[in-house]
C-alpha cells in the first residue's frame, strides 16, 4: 500500500517558471511514488487576500496552472480546502490541544510581531487570529487525511513539528493511536531558478517569467535579462550567465553543449543568447500555455474537476474525524 504525500497550494498571483521548477514539478513527481492528495489553500489565503473577486479568480488561475502543468485529476486527489468542512470541524479540536505558547513561537507570527516593534508600534498590530492560528490549520489540512510525508521547504519545517506536536499530544491523552503523525518531506536541493536581474527569481523582486503569457510577452520579458557589457566578439562564460542557466532547464544535453561551445569560441551576442534561450523556453511552455488557456475558457468545467476531488477527499476526512470524534467521547 502507497504511503500518503499531502501538498498544500496557496492561490497567490501568476505562476511563473521559478514556481514550476521550484515547487510544482518536484511536487508532481510524488504521484509516482505515493498516493498524492493536492489542496488549493484558499482559506490560509483569505488572511492576506480580502478581495473577493482577485481570490475566487486567483484560486482559478491557480488550479488551471496546475492541471496545465500535469496534475492529473484522475490519477490523484485535487480539492479546494473549503470544500472540505471536516477540517474546519478538526482545527477546532486541535485548538483543545494546541498551547498558545507555541503559536506563540510560529516564524510568521514572531516575523509579524517583530516587524510591529521595530516600527514602535503595539506588538499585535495588524495581526489577524487566521495568522495567529494558521499553523493549528495547517496541521489539520495534514492529519485529516493520514497524510505520511508533506513536501516542503526547510522554513516550512516548524509547521511540520507543530502538526506533530499536536497530534501526539491527542494519541497521548487518550493513550491510543488516534492520529497519523506526518513526516516533513524537506526538499533540500529544490532549484534556485534566476531571474531577469539574477536574483532568486521572485514576484516581489519583479524579476519573474510568466508561466502562461503570450508568446511575444515572454519573448519581450526573456529579452529583457541583465547582461554584463561584454562585446558580441568576447569568448563568454556559460557558468556565469543566469541566460545559460535558464536555458539548461530546458535544453538537452547536446543542446546544451552546443550552446556552452558558442559562449566560449566568442562572436554571440548576448541578443543572439537570449534569443536561442526563448526558443528553448517557449518551445516548453507552448504546449502549457495552451492547455492552461483551454482550461481557463470552461470554467464550469474546472470547477467540476475540484468538485470530484472533492467527492474523493471527504469520505477520508470524515473517516478521521469520527475516528477523533469517538475517542473524545463527542460521537
Amino acid at each position: 500500500m502507497k504511503k500518503i504525500s499531502l501538498t498544500g497550494i496557496k492561490p497567490t498571483g501568476d505562476l511563473h517558471i521559478g514556481n514550476y521548477f521550484g515547487a510544482i514539478k518536484p511536487a508532481l513527481e510524488l504521484a509516482k511514488e505515493y498516493d498524492a492528495r493536492y489542496f488549493i489553500a484558499d482559506y490560509h489565503a483569505l488572511n492576506t487576500m480580502k478581495d473577493p473577486k482577485e481570490l475566487h479568480s486567483t484560486i482559478r488561475q491557480v488550479a488551471a496552472g496546475w492541471l496545465a502543468c500535469g496534475l492529473d485529476p484522475e490519477k490523484v486527489i485535487f480539492y479546494r480546502q473549503s470544500s472540505i468542512p471536516e477540517v474546519f470541524e478538526l482545527t477546532t479540536i486541535l485548538m483543545s490541544f494546541t498551547a498558545k505558547g507555541l503559536m506563540n513561537r510560529a516564524h510568521a507570527y514572531k516575523a509579524a510581531a517583530a516587524e510591529n516593534n521595530e516600527k514602535g508600534d503595539d506588538t499585535d498590530a495588524g495581526i489577524n487570529m487566521g495568522l495567529f492560528t494558521y499553523p493549528v490549520l495547517m496541521a489539520a489540512d495534514i492529519i485529516i487525511f493520514d497524510s505520511d510525508i508533506v513536501p516542503v521547504g526547510k522554513d516550512q519545517v516548524q509547521h511540520i513539528e507543530m502538526a506533530q506536536d499536536i497530534a501526539q499530544s491527542i494519541n497521548a491523552n487518550y493513550n491510543q493511536q488516534i492520529l497519523k503523525v506526518p513526516q516533513a518531506g524537506v526538499q533540500e536541493d529544490s532549484a534556485v531558478i534566476p531571474g531577469l536581474d539574477g536574483r532568486k527569481m521572485s514576484k516581489s523582486y519583479n524579476n519573474v517569467i510568466p508561466l502562461f503569457a503570450p508568446e511575444k510577452t515572454l519573448r519581450k520579458t526573456i529579452m529583457r535579462i541583465t547582461t554584463n557589457s561584454q562585446t558580441v566578439e568576447e569568448p563568454k562564460n556559460p557558468d556565469e550567465s543566469q541566460i545559460f542557466s535558464l536555458y539548461k532547464l530546458f535544453a538537452d544535453t547536446n543542446e546544451q553543449s552546443a550552446l556552452a561551445a558558442r559562449y566560449r569560441a566568442g562572436g554571440m551576442g548576448w541578443g543572439e543568447a537570449k534569443e536561442e534561450l526563448f526558443n528553448a523556453v517557449n518551445r516548453t511552455l507552448s504546449p502549457i500555455r495552451e492547455r492552461y488557456d483551454s482550461i481557463m475558457a470552461d470554467i464550469p468545467a474546472l470547477d467540476k474537476i475540484l468538485e470530484n476531488g472533492t467527492q474523493k477527499a471527504r469520505p477520508i476526512a470524515a473517516d478521521v474525524l469520527n475516528r477523533l470524534k469517538k475517542a473524545a467521547g463527542i460521537l
